[in-house]
């Protein structure tokens, strides 16, 4: 675990980090899908039409990939032993169902009160780069963030830390002062790997048990929660 403030003390449902004196946050990279979106059931649908088109028949192995959420989709292929050639129904099926896609409650809210206190704001994501700007086009979210980040816009995805460094690079974030919120190890990882706060979001799909065996730093049930780590960080 890193030694600067904010992840001195492993700390659940939004209270305090360390206590006072603990710097405020003023970035923060977001995951996106499970953590600002509930993309689950789109995703599901995607990867059973991409599935039977590439593989043909039998039970799409949907609850393995969902496992995998949070790497890049050709790199869940290769582990999954599936062919690579199922990308581009994914990918075709994902922007057509893309309205489908609905923000978690409290999310809006979220964003629009962090960037009033000044914190800036990034999207890291295991999707490519156009997809996921495509998709907060569509959910009107996208002006919120600085840079929108996805794993075909790196040389190394998650759980690498390099889309994390490149999001922080853009914003010019101190990394005693940035967390990344996701909801998966391999955004743990990537955090970490990064030398910053590594904050899970339990609140969508989420598998609870493995993602607390990780240790994430800061554990939060509501994303209305993170505002408890950037309340000193207030703009005229």
């Amino acid at each position: 675990m890193n030694s600067h403030p904010l992840n001195s003390h492993p700390t659940s449902y939004g209270g305090p980090l360390s206590g006072a004196g603990a710097a405020p946050v003023t970035s923060v990279v977001f995951d996106l899908d499970g953590v600002l979106v509930n993309s689950f059931a789109v995703m599901r649908e995607a990867f059973t039409r991409a599935y039977a088109e590439v593989v043909g028949g039998g039970e799409p192995p949907f609850e393995e990939y969902n496992r995998h959420l949070g790497r890049y989709f050709p790199d869940i292929m290769r582990i999954m032993g599936l062919p690579l050639e199922m990308e581009a129904p994914f990918v075709r099926e994902s922007y057509r169902l893309a309205h489908l896609v609905e923000m978690f409650d409290g999310v809006p809210e979220l964003l629009s009160e962090l960037r009033h206190r000044g914190v800036r704001l990034a999207v890291a994501t295991g999707k490519s780069g156009p997809r996921a700007r495509s998709l907060l086009d569509t959910l009107g979210i996208r002006g919120q963030f600085e840079v929108v980040l996805g794993s075909d816009e790196v040389a190394r995805p998650k759980p690498a830390p390099d889309i994390v460094l490149k999001a922080m690079d853009v914003m010019d974030a101190d990394p005693d002062r940035t967390v990344m919120v996701g909801d998966a190890v391999t955004d743990l990882a990537s955090a970490r790997g990064a030398g910053i706060t590594a904050v899970a979001a339990m609140w969508g799909e989420t598998d609870e048990e493995t993602l607390l065996a990780a240790e994430p730093d800061v554990i939060l049930r509501k994303p209305a929660e993170l505002l408890s780590l950037c309340q000193a960080v207030t703009v005229p």
